[in-house]
């Protein structure tokens, strides 16, 4: 792909310890030409064969719907997970989105807990890498440059922000739903929802048996698109930061026999050299990204490149990022195995089976996390978990229950990359830790309701806390969210 056809974004107050060595691409050219169809056809109508009935059906099986489908299960409820691919974990596992971000304050104290916690501490020593918990919110500028190279110091503090083995958190997700009483349904596509009344009671999904119902007294919807709110009527909003990478798409992969120890050292040793690479690379390849570390010294990650300018809505898009990065990825492996220090024995080793999408639809939801409160150091009033905030001049980010109910449509929750935010909040909500994070208040919520026998809104945001809490979660005291509370009343 010639280096004239690729506008490079700059990214305006993105902090480029969080992006590293990456760039944001907008192509002008395509590799296929537009569909040509005109017209409709009538679909037959048709009776469906119940598949199964449940008291909850969590609809993907990513981060958040793992976290979900769990929650939802401790809490007593009779869960299914149907899931589209063969594995389980979503982006951070057939994305290869191994790298799984900040999971601690900017003083070291764990945030995202519960079911995240207990993934981690249930992953086996050699598929965890990261720095000692005695490390964690340590300024020390030795420790804080060691770290940063290896994605988790920011702001010249370490972070617990863990690379994991994709392969044994599939194994992991799996092995915790199976055990808490979950059914699984692999290779199957949730086509729609099932809606009377405003109130959504299941899904029809497709796999090889043909097309099939799923009933349930509670959807929660962790595709990571709003697939389910949005073809049931609820409102969302696609509104994006156009310079800001959080909006790009990516097929990401791992090169291995690599030294990666040995690269880290030399771009850091010999930044002038690193600059001229860069610049090699882009005018050879057009779009260009240097390498994230990995769980094992000799696999290197990459995590893009970016491209903008393309919807995960759009098939016709969908399919230009995948034909993009997969020449790309012969590209740079060819790149850097002639000229960067610790590439001379690369090899392809494989390319993520699931597209890297961060952004596509936001729910309208009953409350919402926008940018105005990130300096609010105050719990929300129906807060189900706290998450790390994106600077240490902010205080923790506390998420409302509200921001995972669609306004008007009754029988589901969101969680995931697409609960309610704005543009700016999005950019961190929608990673992994804060995936699970939503993802386990959603199972919690939704197993409520159908035990209780009443709608996910009308849930007791007290009880969720009290079962977050006895799952783990992480919360704000009682006594101060009863203070927001009665500030409310009397405000």
């Amino acid at each position: 792909m010639a280096g004239k056809d690729v506008k490079m974004q700059t990214m305006t107050g993105m902090n480029e310890e969080r992006i590293l060595a990456s760039d944001v691409f907008e192509s002008e050219g395509r590799n296929l030409p537009p569909a040509n169809g005109t017209g409709t056809v009538r679909e037959e109508a048709r009776d469906i064969d119940v598949y199964h009935q449940c008291d909850v059906v969590v609809v993907g099986g990513g981060p958040a719907g793992c976290a979900a489908a769990w929650a939802a299960a401790k809490a007593g409820a009779d869960v299914t997970l149907i899931e589209r691919y063969n594995c389980l974990g979503g982006l951070s596992t057939g994305g290869l989105v191994m790298w799984i971000d900040r999971m601690t304050g900017w003083d070291g104290q764990l945030v995202i807990q519960g079911f995240a916690r207990e993934f981690i501490e249930r992953m086996p020593a050699e598929g965890v890498a990261g720095p000692p918990q005695e490390d964690w919110g340590s300024r020390e500028e030795a420790k804080a440059k060691y770290w940063r190279n290896r994605t988790t110091a920011m702001h010249g503090v370490v972070q617990w922000a863990p690379t994991l083995d994709p392969e044994r958190m599939k194994l992991n997700n799996q092995e915790m739903l199976l055990a808490a009483g979950v059914r699984i349904v692999f290779h199957a596509w949730a086509a729609r929802p099932l809606v009377e009344d405003n109130t959504a009671k299941g899904v029809i999904f497709e796999s090889k048996a043909g097309r099939q119902a799923l009933l349930a007294k509670v959807v929660v919807d962790t595709t990571g698109d709003g697939d389910i709110f949005a073809r049931s009527g609820a409102d969302y909003h696609t509104d994006i930061e156009g310079k800001d990478p959080h909006h790009s798409m990516n097929t990401s992969w791992v090169l291995g026999g690599v030294n990666m120890d040995r690269w880290i050292d030399w771009k850091d040793n010999h930044p002038e050299q690193l600059a001229e690479m860069m610049k090699q690379g882009r005018e050879a390849l057009g779009f260009f990204q240097t390498p994230y570390v990995s769980w094992r010294p000799d696999i290197a990650l990459f995590l893009g490149p970016r491209q903008s300018g393309l919807s995960a809505l759009d098939v016709d898009d969908m399919t230009e990022v995948e034909i993009r990065s997969h020449r790309l990825m012969q590209g740079h492996c060819e790149f850097f195995r002639k000229h960067a220090p610790g590439f001379e024995q690369a090899y392809m080793l494989q390319s993520a089976q699931q597209l890297g999408v961060r952004h596509t639809r936001r729910l309208a939801g009953v409350g919402k996390i926008v940018r105005g409160d990130w300096e609010k150091d105050a719990p929300e009033a129906d807060e189900v978990g706290l998450s790390p905030s994106i600077n240490p001049k902010y205080p923790l980010v506390s998420v409302p229950y509200g921001a995972l109910l669609p306004q008007q449509l009754d029988g589901v929750l969101a969680a995931g990359r697409h609960i309610s935010c704005d543009a700016n909040s999005h950019g961190f909500m929608r990673e992994i830790p804060q995936c699970w994070l939503t993802g386990h208040a959603a199972g919690v919520g939704a197993a409520l309701a159908a035990n209780g026998g009443v709608q996910p809104r009308h849930v007791n945001v007290d009880e969720i806390r009290k079962v977050l809490r006895a799952q783990g979660a992480y919360l704000t005291d009682d006594a101060a969210v009863d203070s927001v509370r009665r500030q409310a009343v009397t405000a």
